[in-house]
């Protein structure tokens, strides 16, 4: 999932504070936080007027309506996938009743799903319980965890994209079939995430009883000698490579298929998310380029910006592309 998609996202230090400002610098030569996240005093909250619209698009998912717009899970999870500073700042953020907060400031704006894995269900059930009203996609490989996701009204589980991966280069990708069946057994929507173009073009070609899928539009998690034969060299550090070629190719299986796709990690997690002008250019090419029953999963973090509501914002803006490429 993308990471921080900071508010304003462009970076003008004009602090006079002395204090702020050493310690602007301090974490800017750390690399603990993006640019972007240094100028909380920069962007302020977006205009009431956005979180009045609490009309997103909408697909048909399943027997539900979705919002065109996800919340997606790794914020919320600390795993920003740009640095242990970033991760350590987003746990300190995120706590239980932060994430509660969070997610109805995504209720309120239109959003009315939200994305995670592990054991994040039990949260979810906690946000029902005290009166929220979003649904619930899960990513998992275990299954043990499927029935306790069904009995805490989870949606729909996608076989967890890093196993996937694994499988599929191990040429073992026949394993995760069965917790697919066990998913249709108890009565959620049955997904698969991946990395990988191929991932998809293969389920497709077995005709496997699958209800969507997610779709990472970077195939971030190349080895080091796949890195090395595309592109000659082996770039630092190696997991956590992303190249401008990989968007297209994952939008053109999207298109492909039928079913519905969750794109995620559109901002490259967090790696587009400087500049306004990268992220607004990310969501429009993106919408652009998928089908009109798919869906965009995007990382919330809020704590500079009101994101939920400028991402509601971007997608009600876009969401018309699709299907006109």
């Amino acid at each position: 999932m993308p990471a921080l998609n900071q508010g304003d996202r462009d970076y003008k230090d004009n602090s006079s504070g002395c204090e702020q400002s050493s310690r602007r610098e301090f974490l800017k030569k750390l690399g603990a936080l993006p640019v972007a996240a240094m100028a909380a005093e920069q962007v302020g909250r977006v205009s009431s007027a956005w979180a009045g619209e609490a009309k997103l698009p909408r697909i048909k998912f399943g027997k539900v309506s979705l919002s065109r717009l996800v919340c997606g899970a790794n914020p919320f999870n600390a795993g920003s996938h740009l640095s242990v500073f970033v991760n350590h700042q987003m746990r300190q953020y995120y706590t239980p009743e932060q994430i509660l907060k969070t997610l109805r400031s995504c209720q309120e704006v239109g959003i009315n799903c939200w994305q995670s894995g592990s054991d994040k269900y039990k949260m979810y059930r906690r946000f029902i319980d005290d009166g929220g009203k979003i649904h619930y996609l899960s990513i998992n490989s275990d299954l043990a965890e499927i029935e306790p996701i069904a009995k805490a009204g989870g949606l729909g589980i996608a076989h967890h994209g890093e196993t996937t991966d694994n499988l599929f280069k191990a040429g073992k990708l026949d394993k995760i079939h069965d917790f697919l069946k066990r998913v249709r057994d108890a009565g959620l929507m049955v997904g698969v995430s991946t990395h990988m173009p191929a991932v998809i073009e293969a389920i497709e070609d077995k005709g496997w009883d699958v209800d969507y899928y997610m779709a990472c539009v970077y195939e971030r998690h190349r080895s080091e000698a796949e890195l090395k034969k595309l592109l000659g060299r082996v770039p630092i550090p190696v997991p956590e490579v992303y190249l401008q070629e990989d968007p297209p190719r994952m939008f053109k299986v999207i298109r492909q298929t039928k079913r519905p796709c969750l794109a995620f990690k559109i901002l490259a997690a967090g790696r587009l998310s400087e500049r306004k002008a990268w992220v607004e250019k990310a969501f429009r090419e993106t919408f652009q380029s998928i089908k009109e029953n798919d869906a965009v999963i995007v990382g919330i973090y809020d704590q500079y910006s009101d994101q939920p509501a400028e991402d509601a914002e971007y997608t009600r803006r876009f969401s018309s592309l699709s299907g006109k490429a």
